[in-house]
Parts: structure tokens; C-alpha cells; sequence
């Protein structure tokens, strides 16, 4: 099994590499790479969109690179495993807000705005370790519950059309989307490679899942 992070400039991607080939290496999840090249994408059994940045410039950048078609023709015609990270999640969305209004990938109902705490005293970006609320079992968080602790870093959040599709939420002065899922896509608002051991977890099945 391979499975690909895709590599489009949008932040160092040391520790997720590391992260993802630790749990394939104890889970015997085969090989991880880290790759800028479609084809691989296009091929892949797994793939994982990492991102730090705007939501235009890597939905951009995505789109330069031909990745972004590749995740389609992943996706949409064979069905693999999908997981967005951070911006990566965002990026599944119908319409990301930032900036200007950009299309996204469209495999989850939702739109990307602005956090906006109900009390002012919390700041944006929203930075830091957060107790997760699981709204929806799924396979992704087999062995975790509520209250688990993941570490985020980001000023938008999905806001969901289909409240169905949202796993789990944070509560950040109001409630903060989580994690994402439809079919055999998921996407985690944290970075679970910073997660301790709850990432590690989410990770590992994340490379064992079998939509």
C-alpha cells in the first residue's frame, strides 16, 4: 500500500512525514511518501493533503502543480481514502472565504469563514491545545473519545451546510469544527502529528481504514 502526502509548498512537512511513516511502519500500513508529482497521486492507495497558509494560494498552488485533478480522479473514480489537514480539511469545503471567495473540492457541504468567538477575550487565531467533542462515531477515532486533546493552529473554520458531516467539534467560545468525514473522505482542522497520542491514533486509523 502507498500512501501519498502531497507536497505543494504549503509549510514544512518534516513532522507529518515522520508522524505517518512511524504509524505505517508499527501499524504495517506499507510505504509513505511525500511527493509533488500527480501521477503518484493519481496512483496512490491513501492520500493525505497537509497545509499551512491562505486558502486561496494553496487551493492555487494545488491546481499549478495538476494535484488538484489528481485528488479527483483519486477520489471521485477509484474511491481512495482521503485525509485534509489543517488547510488541507478547509480545502474540502464547497467555498473557502478567505481573501476572496475561492472554490474548493466540494466533498463536504460546508464554508470556510472567519472564526468569530462569542466572547472577544478569545483570540484568533484560534492556537493551542483544544478538548475534542466527538458528535459522530467514526472509524478514524476508533479508540478516542471526548475529551481528547489535539493541538490546533488556524483563524478559519468550516462552517457546516450538512451538520451530518461534521465528527467532532471544539468549543472555542462556540463551537469550532473538528473533524470532517463523507464516504471515504476525512479532514482534521488540528494537526494530528502534534497531537501526542491521540494524533498517533488518528493517524493509524487513518492507515488502517476501510471505507
Amino acid at each position: 500500500m502507498l500512501t501519498a502526502i502531497i507536497d505543494y509548498e504549503s509549510g514544512n512537512l518534516h513532522s507529518a512525514e515522520k508522524a505517518f511513516q512511524r504509524m505505517a511502519a508499527e501499524t504495517g500500513a506499507g510505504k509513505v511518501v511525500v511527493t509533488t508529482d500527480p501521477d503518484v497521486v493519481a496512483k496512490a492507495d491513501r492520500i493525505v493533503l497537509p497545509g499551512d497558509g491562505a486558502f486561496p494560494s494553496c487551493a492555487a498552488a494545488l491546481r499549478k502543480s495538476g494535484c488538484f485533478q489528481a485528488m479527483i480522479e483519486a477520489v471521485e473514480t477509484r474511491g481512495v481514502p482521503f485525509l485534509g489537514i489543517c488547510v488541507g480539511m478547509q480545502l474540502l469545503a464547497r467555498t473557502g472565504h478567505e481573501y476572496e471567495d475561492t472554490p474548493g473540492l466540494g466533498w463536504i457541504d460546508g464554508e470556510v469563514r472567519r472564526i468569530r468567538p462569542a466572547d472577544p477575550s478569545f483570540k484568533v487565531p484560534h492556537m493551542g491545545w483544544n478538548d475534542l467533542v466527538v458528535d459522530t462515531p467514526h472509524p478514524v477515532l476508533d479508540g478516542l473519545s471526548s475529551g481528547e486533546h489535539a493541538y490546533f493552529v488556524h483563524s478559519y473554520q468550516m462552517e457546516m451546510a450538512d451538520p451530518a458531516q461534521r465528527v467532532a467539534h471544539v468549543d472555542y467560545a462556540g463551537d469550532v469544527t473538528a473533524v470532517v468525514a463523507k464516504d471515504t473522505v476525512v479532514g482534521f482542522q488540528f494537526h494530528p502529528e502534534k497531537s501526542a497520542h491521540a494524533g498517533l491514533r488518528m493517524i493509524a486509523n487513518f492507515l488502517g481504514w476501510k471505507p
